[in-house]
This record gives C-alpha cells, structure tokens and sequence, in this order.
C-alpha cells in the first residue's frame, strides 16, 4: 500500500512511495506530528540517481520489521537533496561537523524543532567492523531520547550554534593578477601528472577549476596553464568516465585514472563539461576537444531533454539494481556484436581485456588513443551503441532543475554560437522558455518541476545565478532582449532577497522557509556556488547592458571571496574564473549589420577569440532592448564590429584580421 509519497513530484520520493515506513515529505506537519507524539524525527536525504540511496532502501526501508521500528520510535521524514539545496545543506553541515564526512543517503535524528542530534550517512543492515546496523542506530537513539533526553537537546543546540557561524573569509580584496597567478600555482601543486586532475581517488571532474585554467592561459600565455586543463580534459575523454559510444560523463571515477566511474550521468556535470570542453577546442583547436563537446551537446539534447522543453536531471547510477550493467563489456560480448575481427579490435581500442577493468570480468570502454582507421572506429561504435540500446537502461530522473538547467542552457547556447549550431541555440531557447512560463511564478523562481508542473520548493541563490548566466549567454547567441531583462530581473531578487543590510551573502532568501539556521556555502561543490554564480552573471550583466551598478555588485561579492580563492583555489574555481574576466574588461564586442556573410564572418573572429569573460552579440543597428547595439552604425554601407571595454570603444573594425589582433587579451 503506498505511503503518503505517493502524491510527491519528486522521483526519488516516489521511489520510497510503496516502502512500508510511513514517510512524509519535508514540512512543517512532519516537526508538528513529532512534538505531538513527543518523538525524534528521522530525516533520510538522497537524490533519485544515487547507488548508496538504493541499497539502503533495499536492505532497510524496504524490510517490514526495520520500517516497524522506524515508525514507532520517530517521524520520518524523506528528503530529495536536488529539490531542497537548502535542508540537505543545513544537515550536510552538521553531519560533516560530528563525523568529519559525509555523502548520500544522509540519516539525520533532529528534535521536534529541528535540531539535529546524531548524523551519519549509510548504515547496513547488519554490523561491520566499526559500523553498527541501522536496527541498532535507532534502538541506540530511541533509548538516549527516552533516558538521556536534556543531553540530546544539548546537544543538538550546540550543534546548530556551531554549524551556524559563518566561515571567516577574511576582509574583502580585489582578485587581483598577482592572487590569480598564485591560485595558479597552488593548482600545479595538487596537479596530477600522471593522470591529470587534482589530488588522488576519488577523481571527480573539476569543471570550474578547468574553465579557470583555460581563463588564465588567455592571460598569462603559458603552457603550464592551457597544459593542466588540457590533459586533464583528454585524460576524462579518453577514459571509462566518458561514455566512448553515446557522449556524456559519469559523476566521478572511483579511482585515479579515469578507469572505472560512478555510472550516474548528471545534468549539472554534463552542462559544465560542454563548456569546458567546448573553451578548449577554441583555444587550442585539437579536434578531440572539439568531437567530445559535439558529443556531449547531443547527450543532453537527446537522453536528457523533456518532452517540455528542459533538461532531466540525471541518469541512474544502477540499471536493475547493478551498476555499470548498461555499459560494460567482455571481449566475449564484442565479438557477439561485431565478429571476430572487428570484436578483436574494438577489444584492442577500447582497452577490453580478458581480466576486465571493472568487476566479474567486464571492462568500462576507454579511447586511450585514437585509431589509425577513422571510418572502422565510427562503424564499430555505431554498432555497439546499436546493441547497447537493446540492453536494460538506467532510470532517468525526469525533474528539471532551475540551476542545472541555466547551466546547460549557457553551454549550449555558448557552444551553438561558436560553432553555428542554431539547433543547440534552439534547445537553449526552449528550456529558457520552460522556466519562464513554469518556474518564474509571481516575480519568483521555483526550485523544480515535472512534467511541466512546477514544484511548490523556492528557488535558492544558485537557481538565480546559473540561470541568469544562461540567460546572458542566449540573449549573446541570438540578441534576443527579453532573455536580457529577464536576467535582470533575476538580479533584482538577487539584491533583494539573497544580500542582507550587512552585505552578507545567504544561500536562501530573506523570506524563505526558516531552518534551524540560514545556509551560506561560498565554496565550489560539483555545481559553481551561489555567490559565485551570482557574481559572474552580474559582471556579465553589465557588460551587455553597461550596468555600473552590476558590476560594482559584482566586483564586491569577488571580493568577499579572495581568501577561498587564494587558499583552497579547487573550491574557488569559478569565483576566479569571474576574477579573470574583469581583469580582462570583460571585452563587449557588438557585430553590428544585417545577417549574411559579411557580418557572420566578424561574428566567428569574434567568438572564436579566448579574451575571457567576453561577451559578443551579433544584430541590426540600434535594435530595441540590445543595449550592446546601440549607436554602432554600419561603417561605409557594411556590418561592423565594435569591441569596448566599459562601454568606450575603439574604432569599428570591418577587416577581420584587425578585429582579430583587437581582440587579443591584453597583458594586466
């Protein structure tokens, strides 16, 4: 008999909505049934694509005697971590500050009010050596609450006064060359070289910190720099992380070559990937580079794109409960689809060995160089791809996220414009115009939607930030004036709701659910952070409307960040990153003529130059809403580019190799 999450919306809830335990969705009903029946609250935070989230349930929610006792002894609550940011990262806090990790499923015992006691993540059904089972967790907690009650609401108020003090960041300070350059080199120092990435297992893909680097090298010029970001990319694209027959990314590799992933492939990753991969090819013109992003643009357009318009939001880590069983092979298995020969040699290619690299003899698909023999390769990967359609596929966790999906409507308008892929520019327009119509309600966003009905969960700082730089990048690719004011008007709430009269930053708005404190993160997790992605579409903002007041909000919000950037640069990464594009100007380029030939050539000097943060639109004179191209006349008859630093520009260009050498990122 399902349970009361069989009304949710969220995919993950409606994957507990036949357990047995009597869930109940986040809210204040859940806390109100707690004080009545005077008993702890169990709060269980996943996500629907997580491998851990699915044992547990297995081997716990889904056991009739384990759900008894979590019924009798507490309210439960289950939370998805995608659609509340915001509990799971007042509770991540907590769990990190008691057991020094954390991850997913996170298990939390709170107060009725909220408080939490004791945290821990994964808990087995029986005990391990040094981990009790999950039985024994909550008679442990149920017997404390009974005997030892004022020791656990102590407790738990100390420990929301710990995890309610703000990180120290330090007094504001410009991020100045001199900082950048020394974030820099604190990254070489973590640099892999063997394998590319930063630090050791596990490896997950460290996007911002990529796109930084590239930023950087436009610069600094350096080999060390583009070389980091350079192999570090080819090493991902070539390894099992990246899926050799169909485009995307697995979440992370579990160890440190890039072998074997966490199978899972989610939006947010794939969005940032694109970009990254997408910046590369432009900057060093490797045909690689170039191939993985066309892949990956068509992985989010095909396998994640809605009926509605948007993005899901990830693939499943498992397929019928077993990971990687959609994307292994054996040599065997080669053979049966290709023959003898052709078995043999994609065995030969993709790393397919006897032992296997992955487990029960099986190998992830690895591309560890390119073959002599082009046209064998895209026929032997055709018919992989083929036969691997045929094979049980993972879930796909259909919500469409507002952050995730300004992440990926940036890439692909970014990527479409500088390859002339209006069909990407298309895919961008469409969730633009999904989250317009679904998730901007009464002059606010709504965190996610389904099926294009929106959720009733409030947009945090990230929704408002990544989706105002997707909007920039697609009012950029087509000149179009009301993703332009739409981003501004996204930037208001910002100031309004997100910066308090102190001028500190808060990850939830001034009027958003209260939490037993007001979560603020200003570092970098697989996503930019709030204040960060805030921060460059503001710089961005101003550059395409000649906003002051944009970029000096910008600039303050940078600021606040100098310490994170330059001690702990890997979680700082696109804070730097914004850093670059103001000590670059950012350039505003404005190609100004009617569409044909003449103007599209300016366009692709343009957009194929490296000046970081640049912002270049392409479209008539003076057309309505595009403040980029106001008073930028056609000069002698024909299309013309104007390239501006703080709105004052040079003379207009009509030779493309001038606009060329202009647009060449002069040194600070």
């Amino acid at each position: 008999m399902p349970n009361r999450l069989a009304a949710a919306t969220s995919p993950y809830l409606l994957q507990h909505a036949e357990n047995p335990v009597d869930w109940r969705e986040w809210g204040v009903e859940a806390f109100a049934e707690a004080r009545a029946r005077d008993v702890p609250v169990l709060v269980s935070v996943g996500y629907a694509a997580c491998h851990w989230c699915h044992v547990m349930a297995h081997e716990s929610f889904e056991d009739e005697a384990t759900a008894a006792q979590m019924n009798a002894g507490f309210v439960c609550v289950k939370v998805d971590r995608e659609e509340r940011p915001d509990v799971d990262s007042v509770y991540m806090a907590a769990t990190q500050a008691l057991t020094g990790s954390g991850g997913w499923p996170m298990t939390v015992f709170t107060t009725p009010d909220g408080a939490p006691f004791y945290c821990g993540t994964y808990f087995p059904p029986r005990p391990h050596p040094g981990m009790p089972s999950f039985r024994q967790v909550l008679d442990a907690v149920t017997d404390a609450w009974t005997d030892r009650r004022a020791e656990l609401q102590t407790a738990g108020s100390r420990i929301v006064e710990g995890i309610s003090s703000r990180l120290d960041l330090g007094a504001p300070t410009p991020l100045s060359a001199d900082l950048l350059d020394d974030a820099v080199g604190a990254l070489a120092d973590r640099y892999d070289r063997r394998s590319g990435g930063f630090g050791g297992a596990p490896k997950f893909p460290p996007s911002m910190v990529l796109e930084f680097l590239l930023r950087a090298h436009a610069r600094r010029g350096d080999a060390n720099t583009v070389g980091m970001a350079r192999a570090t990319a080819e090493a991902m694209a070539r390894g099992g992380i990246y899926d050799q027959l169909a485009g995307g990314f697995a979440r992370y590799s579990v160890d440190a070559r890039w072998v074997v992933p966490h199978f899972e492939k989610m939006l947010y990753d794939n969005a940032l990937l694109l970009r990254v991969y997408s910046h590369l090819w432009r900057t060093t013109g490797a045909d690689w580079a170039r191939r993985v992003a066309d892949e990956t643009a068509a992985f989010l357009v095909r396998d994640l794109g809605t009926a509605e318009g948007g993005f899901a939001s990830a693939l499943d880590a498992d397929t019928e409960g077993v990971e990687g069983l959609t994307y292994v092979w054996t040599p065997a298995q080669l053979r049966a689809v290709l023959g003898d020969d052709d078995g043999a040699w994609a065995a030969e290619v993709f790393t397919v060995t006897p032992e296997g690299t992955f487990e029960h003899g099986a190998s992830t698909l690895q591309l560890l160089r390119d073959p002599d023999d082009g046209e064998r390769l895209a026929r032997v990967r055709a018919a992989l791809a083929t036969a691997r359609a045929q094979r049980p596929q993972p879930a796909r966790d259909d919500k469409v996220v507002t952050a995730w999906n300004g992440l990926a409507i940036a890439a692909l308008a970014d990527h479409g414009a500088l390859t002339g892929d209006v069909a990407l520019v298309g895919a961008a327009a469409r969730a633009a115009d999904l989250l317009h119509r679904v998730h901007w309600v009464d002059g606010r966003l709504r965190r996610a939607s389904r099926g294009g009905a929106v959720g009733a969960h409030a947009g945090v700082l990230e929704d408002y930030g990544d989706l105002a730089e997707g909007l920039l990048a697609l009012h950029a690719a087509t000149a179009d004036p009301r993703w332009l004011h739409w981003a501004g008007e996204l930037l208001d709430v910002v100031a309004a709701q997100f910066v308090d009269a102190d001028g500190r930053w808060h990850d939830t708005a001034a009027d958003a659910e209260a939490l037993v404190h007001r979560p603020f993160d200003p570092a970098d997790g697989p996503t930019p952070a709030g204040i960060a992605a805030a921060a460059g579409a503001l710089v961005t903002y101003a550059a395409l409307a000649g906003s002051p007041e944009h970029r000096a909000r910008g600039e303050e919000a940078l600021a606040s960040l100098a310490r994170l950037v330059a001690q702990a640069p890997q979680a700082g990464g696109w804070a730097a990153g914004v850093g670059e594009a103001l000590l670059a100007g950012p350039l505003e380029v404005a190609i100004s003529g009617p569409a044909g030939p003449r103007r599209q050539v300016l366009e692709q000097v343009a957009r194929r130059a490296t000046s970081p943060g640049a912002v270049v639109v392409a479209g008539e004179p003076d057309a309505p809403g595009v403040p980029l191209l106001a008073g930028r006349p056609l000069v002698g008859g024909a299309p013309a580019a104007y390239v501006c630093r703080g709105f004052v520009c040079s003379a207009p260009f009509t030779d493309v190799s001038a606009l060329g050498a202009a647009m060449t990122t002069p040194t600070t």
